[in-house]
C-alpha cells in the first residue's frame, strides 16, 4: 500500500512539472523559429532574384515606363518563348475578330467574347507596367511584362485589380470583362507582343481548346508573319480546317519547338558603353563564341539596342 502511495505521488509530482516543461521548451524554441523564418526569407528573395536577373526580358527591354502601352523596339532574329506555367486569359472559347486586317487598319490582337463582371487572369508570372484608361482605343486596359519575354495587353475591361510596378502570378485576376473604349461590345481584346512588335496570340494560344500550342514557340522574324496567317486558320474565327495545299505551312505552325532545337538560345541587349568583352565576361562565354554565333568581324562597333546571341 505505501509502494502505492509513493508510485501515485511521484506521477502526479511529474504531471505537475509538464506544463513548466513545456514552456521552456517553447520558450527555447521562439528564437529557432524566428531565425528559421528569416533564412527562408532570404532564401526566397534570392530565387526571386535569380528568377528576374535569368528572365530573358531582362535582355529584351532596355528600360521600364509605366507611359506607354507598347514601344516597337529591335526584334532578335529568333527567339524562343517558353509557354510553360501560362493560365488562359478567361475561360471564354469564343474568338470573335482575328489578328491581322481589319476594317482597312490592322488589329493587333485577338477579340475573345466576354461578359461584363467576368474574370481577367494573368497569362503568365511577371510584372504588370501599365494601368490605364484610352477612350478612344483600349479603354481600361492592363500591360503586363512577363518573365518569358513576352508583354500581354488586356482592354476593353470594366475595371482594373492590379496596380503599376505590382508582381503577379499566373493566374491572378488582374480585371473583369467590360465594354470600355472603342468597343462595339462586351469582350476581351488579347495582344502578345515582342520587343513591343505585336504577334499573333494565336501562335501561341488556342483559345477554343483552352491551351497553349505546346511548351515552347520558336519565333523567327523572318516567318512569324506566314505562321501568323496559318494559326488564324487553325485557332481564329471559323478556324480549324485548312486546304491540302497549305499543309507545309501546318508543319511549320504546329511544328514542336523542343523537338526542332535542343538547345535554347540565349540573348543578350547591347547598352550604351558595352564591348564584346564586357559582354562575354557578363555572360560566361568567349568573345570568339560570340562573334561566330552572330557572323561578327574583330573590330565590329556595337550599337545600343542590337540583339546578340550568346549560346
Amino acid at each position: 500500500m505505501k509502494i502505492l502511495k509513493k508510485i501515485a505521488f511521484l506521477t502526479l509530482a511529474t504531471i505537475s512539472t509538464l506544463p513548466g516543461m513545456g514552456q521552456d521548451l517553447l520558450a527555447r524554441q521562439a528564437p529557432i523559429d524566428r531565425k528559421m523564418k528569416a533564412v527562408d526569407s532570404v532564401a526566397l528573395q534570392r530565387l526571386i532574384y535569380t528568377e528576374n536577373y535569368d528572365s530573358p526580358a531582362e535582355d529584351l527591354y532596355e528600360d521600364w515606363s509605366n507611359k506607354y502601352a507598347h514601344h516597337e523596339t529591335t526584334l532578335p532574329d529568333s527567339f524562343r518563348i517558353s509557354l510553360k506555367e501560362f493560365c488562359m486569359p478567361t475561360d471564354s472559347r469564343l474568338v470573335t475578330s482575328n489578328f491581322g486586317a481589319r476594317w482597312g487598319r490592322q488589329h493587333k490582337g485577338l477579340d475573345i467574347k466576354v461578359y461584363i463582371g467576368d474574370t481577367i487572369r494573368a497569362a503568365f508570372s511577371g510584372k504588370v507596367r501599365v494601368v490605364r484608361y484610352e477612350g478612344r482605343g483600349y479603354g481600361k486596359y492592363v500591360v503586363i511584362r512577363h518573365y518569358n519575354g513576352l508583354e500581354t495587353i488586356y482592354g476593353h475591361m470594366s475595371k482594373q485589380l492590379v496596380t503599376e510596378d505590382q508582381e503577379v502570378r499566373a493566374g491572378d485576376p488582374i480585371g473583369l470583362g467590360g465594354n470600355t473604349g472603342r468597343s462595339t461590345g462586351s469582350h476581351l481584346h488579347f495582344e502578345t507582343r515582342l520587343c513591343g512588335v505585336a504577334l499573333n496570340p494565336a501562335l501561341m494560344f488556342d483559345f477554343r481548346n483552352q491551351d497553349v500550342v505546346d511548351d515552347y514557340y520558336m519565333f523567327h522574324k523572318s516567318s512569324y508573319q506566314r505562321e501568323s496567317a496559318v494559326a488564324n486558320r487553325l485557332r481564329g474565327v471559323g478556324g480549324g480546317s485548312i486546304s491540302a495545299e497549305n499543309n507545309e505551312d501546318v508543319e511549320l505552325a504546329t511544328a514542336a519547338p523542343a523537338a526542332s532545337y535542343s538547345q535554347e538560345s540565349r540573348f543578350h541587349k547591347v547598352k550604351k558603353g558595352e564591348t564584346l568583352y564586357s559582354i562575354a565576361k557578363r555572360r560566361g562565354t568567349t568573345v570568339d563564341a560570340i562573334m561566330k554565333l552572330n557572323h561578327l568581324k574583330k573590330n565590329v562597333k556595337l550599337r545600343a539596342g542590337q540583339i546578340l546571341k550568346y549560346n
